[in-house]
C-alpha cells in the first residue's frame, strides 16, 4: 500500500512540474508578443512558489506515506495557487479557471472519491468567494475606455454555476473512475497472486514427484523437464528443454514413430529398456506415455519414467528365493534317498576291492567308482548346506578373525599357486557381527576359492573387511570384500550366477555362490557382484553391524 501511495505522489509531483512549466512557457510567450497582457511579476512569483513547494513535497515524500494529511495540505495549497492565478488574471473573466480541474483530478487519483469531492467542494467555495469579492467591491475599470470590464452579474452567476457544476462533476467522475481502477487493480493483483501461487504450487508439485516427468510438443521437442528427470537422466533441464525427447530419453526403436503422423502413431504401452546416464552408468528405465490434451486438442505428449533398476533387481532376487525354497523342499526329500544307497554302494565296492583278486584294470575301475561316489557325496553335502543352512551357533563375532583364519587356511590350500598373491586388509578396530563363525568362514572360503580359480595364470586376491556407519535407526553395515584379477564375468551372465548349478569352473558343484547368497540372505544381508571381463571380479558381502560390546553394555544399563 505504501509503495502504491509513493508511486501516485511521484506521479502528482511530476504532473505538477509539467503543468507549471507549461504555464511558465505560455506566460513568457504572451509577455513577448503582448507586453502587459499578464501581471508578469505576481504570475512568475506564483510559478516560482509552486516550484519551491514541489521541491518541499519531494522532501516530505516519506512522511506523506505515514501522515495522509500532508497529501491533503498539498492539494489544498494547489487550489489556493490556482485561485491566486485566476484572481490575477481577471477572476470570473479569467481563462485559467479550468486549472481547478488539475488538483481535483489529482485528489481523485490519490485519495479516491472522497478526496476528489473534498477538493472539488473547496475549489467551488474559493472560486465562488473570489467572484463574490469581485462584485462586492468597486468594479475595475478599463484603462482605455473607462468602462467596467466585469461581465453582467447574470453572466457571472451563470459562469460560476457552470464552473461549480464542472468541478463537482469532474470530482465525481474522476473519483468513480479512480475507485473502479483501484478495484480493478486490486482484483488484477489478487488474480496475479493466485496465478503465481498456482503456478508455484504446480511447479513444486511436479518437482516433488519421485518419477521423472517431461512434456513435449507434437514434434517431440521437450517443453518441461522436472527435477526427478534431471536426477534420473543426469541431464540438466536447461540442456534438455528444446531438444528431442527421443534423443534425451534414448527411446527404443519401437517408439520411433511416436512423434510421427497421428495415423502412423503406435499404441502407447509401458516400455522398459536399458538407459545410459550422462556419467556412463547403465540403469533400467520404465517409461509411460500419454497424449497431452488441452482445450485446443492434442498439443503434445506427457512422458513419465522411473529408474526401475532396484525394483527389477529385487524381483530377480525374489524369483531366486522362490527357486531356493523349491530346492530346499526337494533337498529334504532326496537327502536320505541318495546318500544312504550311495553309502551302501561305496562300502560294498570298498569291501569287494579288498576281498576279490582284481586285475590292474579292474582295480582302477573300482577306484574310479569310489572316487566318483565320494564326489557325488560331497555334492549332496554342499547341496544340503545350500538348501538348509544352520544358524544354531550364531553369536557376537569379530569378522576380522573369521577372515584372517580363512586366509591362513588358504595359504595351505591346493587352490593357491605360486603365481597367486593374497592380500589381507582388515581394520585395527573390531568389526562385530552376530553370525555363526563357521558360516562366515564358509562364505570367505567359497568366495576366495572362486577368485583363485578365476586366475589360472595368477594374480592378486584381496580379502578386505570394513564398516559403513549408520544412523539412529540402523547401526550400520559390516562389509567383506573379496576381489580378484581373474577372467571376469560377462554382463549377460551376472544375473544368473547366484542360481544353483551355474558354476563356471570345471571343478566344483556350482553351488558356492548360491550357498553364500543363501547364508547372507538368512542374516538379513546383501550380496553384490561387480565384474569386468578380463579385469576381474569383486564380491561384496553386506551384513548388519552389531553394536560394540561397550555400546551394548551402555544400552542395557540405560
Amino acid at each position: 500500500m505504501a509503495v502504491e501511495l509513493r508511486r501516485r505522489l511521484l506521479w502528482l509531483i511530476g504532473c505538477r512540474v509539467a503543468a507549471v512549466t507549461v504555464l511558465l512557457g505560455s506566460a513568457i510567450v504572451i509577455q513577448i508578443h503582448s507586453p502587459g497582457a499578464l501581471p508578469v511579476d505576481p504570475f512568475f512569483f506564483l510559478i516560482g512558489l509552486t516550484y519551491t513547494l514541489t521541491a518541499v513535497y519531494s522532501l516530505l515524500l516519506r512522511q506523506a506515506e505515514q501522515h495522509r494529511w500532508i497529501v491533503d495540505v498539498q492539494l489544498g495549497l494547489d487550489v489556493l495557487i490556482v485561485s491566486a492565478v485566476v484572481h490575477m488574471t481577471g477572476g470570473v473573466a479569467s481563462s485559467f479557471s479550468t486549472l481547478y480541474m488539475l488538483p481535483i483530478i489529482a485528489a481523485s487519483t490519490i485519495q479516491s472519491l472522497r478526496g476528489g469531492l473534498m477538493i472539488g467542494v473547496l475549489s467551488s467555495v474559493i472560486y465562488s468567494g473570489l467572484v463574490w469579492a469581485q462584485y462586492s467591491g468597486p468594479p475595475p475599470m478599463s484603462v482605455v475606455t473607462g468602462a467596467e470590464i466585469l461581465p453582467p452579474e447574470r453572466v457571472a452567476l451563470y459562469t460560476v454555476g457552470l464552473n461549480v457544476f464542472g468541478f463537482i462533476a469532474v470530482a465525481s467522475l474522476s473519483g468513480y473512475l479512480a475507485e473502479g481502477l483501484r478495484r480493478a487493480g486490486q482484483e488484477l493483483e489478487e488474480a496475479s497472486n493466485q496465478i503465481a501461487d498456482l503456478q508455484a504450487f504446480s511447479e513444486y508439485a511436479i518437482n516433488s514427484l519421485a518419477s521423472g516427468l517431461l512434456t513435449t510438443d507434437l514434434a517431440g521437442r521437450v517443453l518441461t523437464f522436472n527435477r526427478a528427470a534431471e536426477t534420473i537422466t543426469g541431464i540438466p533441464a536447461r540442456y534438455a528443454v528444446g531438444r528431442g525427447a527421443f534423443e534425451i530419453l534414448q527411446l527404443p526403436p519401437e517408439c520411433s514413430a511416436l512423434f510421427g503422423p497421428r495415423e502412423q502413431r503406435p499404441p502407447l504401452p509401458r516400455v522398459e529398456y536399458v538407459y545410459r546416464q550422462a556419467d556412463g552408468r547403465q540403469i533400467e528405465l520404465g517409461i509411460s506415455t500419454a497424449i497431452l490434451i488441452t482445450p485446443r486438442g492434442e498439443s503434445g505428449f506427457v512422458i513419465t519414467f522411473q529408474d526401475v533398476t532396484d525394483a527389477r533387481k529385487h524381483e530377480r532376487e525374489a524369483r531366486i528365493q522362490q527357486r531356493l525354497a523349491a530346492v530346499g523342499e526337494m533337498a529334504a526329500g532326496i537327502a536320505h534317498e541318495i546318500r544312504n544307497p550311495l553309502a551302501s554302494m561305496s562300502g560294498s565296492i570298498q569291501i569287494l576291492r579288498q576281498e576279490l583278486p582284481l586285475t590292474g584294470e579292474q582295480a582302477q575301475l573300482m577306484d574310479i567308482v569310489m572316487r566318483e561316489s565320494e564326489r557325488l557325496n560331497e555334492t549332496i553335502k554342499s547341496f544340503l548346506a545350500y538348501a538348509r543352512p544352520q544358524r544354531q551357533s550364531a553369536a557376537r563375532l569379530d569378522l576380522r578373525k573369521a577372515v584372517t583364519d580363512t586366509a591362513t587356511l588358504l595359504q595351505n590350500s591346493p587352490e593357491l599357486h605360486e603365481t597367486h598373491d593374497m592380500k589381507l586388509e582388515v581394520p585395527e578396530e573390531p568389526v562385530w557381527c552376530t553370525a555363526d563363525e563357521g558360516q562366515m568362514r564358509q562364505i570367505v572360503w567359497n568366495l576366495a576359492t572362486n577368485g583363485l580359480r578365476a586366475m589360472p595364470e595368477g594374480g592378486r586376491l584381496t580379502l578386505a573387511v570394513s564398516t559403513v556407519s549408520g544412523d539412529r535407526e540402523s547401526p550400520g553395515e559390516a562389509l567383506i570384500v573379496v576381489s580378484d584379477e581373474g577372467v571376469g564375468i560377462p554382463s549377460d551372465q551376472l544375473e544368473g550366477i547366484l542360481q544353483p548349478f551355474r558354476g563356471g569352473f570345471s571343478r566344483g558343484t556350482g553351488l558356492g555362490l548360491s550357498i553364500v547368497h543363501r547364508i547372507v540372505s538368512d542374516y538379513g544381508g546383501e550380496l553384490q557382484v561387480t565384474s569386468q571381463p578380463g579385469h576381474g571380479t569383486s564380491v561384496t558381502v553386506k551384513l548388519p553391524l552389531a553394536p560394540q560390546p561397550a555400546e551394548a553394555h551402555a544400552a542395557l544399563t540405560k
